[in-house]
């Protein structure tokens, strides 16, 4: 059963975060063309369809994520205290891709404010997250 779940949450971990390094790239692309153009709208349907795709992943990886911790009591076994900040760090993840969302819906309201450069740094923050979630699985430090 467990290599079961590990299987099935390491699947939902990959494919979301698929969509986490590409919906900011999109951004990066969408802020730097003409609201009125053909690729504007190419593009916005792009990155509606790659959110509706990456978002029911994110829910079911951090869920299948929990129901791991719990069925193998790591989160109060000895030696297991990292799962915590690793659980805490999905939920910064989900924060992130709510916060994709909205940027989503400025884009397809054409009230998008933020600059191609921002995206460009944007996009960077589900890199550094997912270097401290392996840092966390792989050395366990707590």
């Amino acid at each position: 059963m467990y290599l079961t779940l590990k299987l099935i949450h390491i699947f939902l971990i990959i494919s979301w975060f698929a969509g986490l390094f590409y919906l900011p790239r999109i951004f990066v692309n969408l802020a730097s063309v003409d609201k009125q153009s053909p690729e504007y709208d190419r593009l916005l349907g792009m990155a509606q369809r790659l959110y509706r795709f990456m978002a029911p992943m994110g829910y079911l990886a951090l869920l299948f994520g929990v129901i791991i911790v719990f069925h193998t009591f790591a989160w109060t076994g000895s030696g297991n205290y990292w799962t915590h900040p690793k659980t805490l760090l999905g939920v910064f993840l989900l924060g992130y891709q709510h916060i994709c969302k909205s940027h989503l819906k400025k884009f397809a309201q054409r009230n998008n404010t933020k600059s191609h450069k921002f995206f460009r740094i944007f996009n960077e923050i589900p890199v550094f997250l997912l270097l401290i979630e392996l840092y966390l699985v792989l050395f366990k430090p707590f």
